[in-house]
């Protein structure tokens, strides 16, 4: 193959179209939720994640596991932790079993600010995902979205939140 390989261009355009798509999507929800809920799509991105913990085994995630579901490199997500414990929505504290270890769960505040910016997140998604739709370039891809069927999240394995 050449570097003007037909092959090769058309999945080149296909990354362009699913790039811009993305791109449509995030910036969409990024504005809504920071002009209703003053949250970028990572901070809601992180609420989200860490509001699926619980204390029963398996519960709580590691920085890593956190920052591979936001997104992030572990230390933009320990800042982006601290950026919202400093807002109130998240709090840290020891474990009881590893005193080197720091779990990470968002606050009643913080569940609070989620379960209000969740609707509107979801509206932003569909208002951006039905706006791409227009787009003969973006709409197959519209509809691939529409169409995967997902496991629903879980918390993955027992860990420590090390911030």
């Amino acid at each position: 193959m050449t570097a003007t390989d037909p092959a090769l261009t058309a999945l080149a355009q296909s990354w362009c179209a699913l790039s811009l798509l993305h791109g449509r999507i995030e910036g969409h929800v990024e504005r809504t939720l920071q002009t209703h809920h003053d949250l970028s799509v990572r901070e809601y991105s992180l609420l989200n994640v860490l509001s699926r913990q619980h204390s029963g085994p398996g519960g709580h995630l590691q920085m890593k596991q956190v920052a591979d579901a936001v997104l992030l490199s572990q230390s933009a997500t320990t800042r982006l932790v601290t950026r919202l414990e400093d807002r109130g929505l998240l709090s840290r504290y020891l474990c009881d079993t590893d005193r080197r270890g720091i779990y990470t769960d968002v606050t009643e505040a913080g569940l609070a600010l989620l379960a209000a910016a969740r609707p509107t997140h979801d509206r932003a998604l569909r208002e951006a995902l039905d706006e791409a739709a227009k787009n003969p370039d973006l709409a197959p891809l519209v509809r691939a979205v529409e169409q995967l069927k997902l496991p629903a999240p879980t918390v993955p394995a027992p860990a420590i939140v090390s911030a």
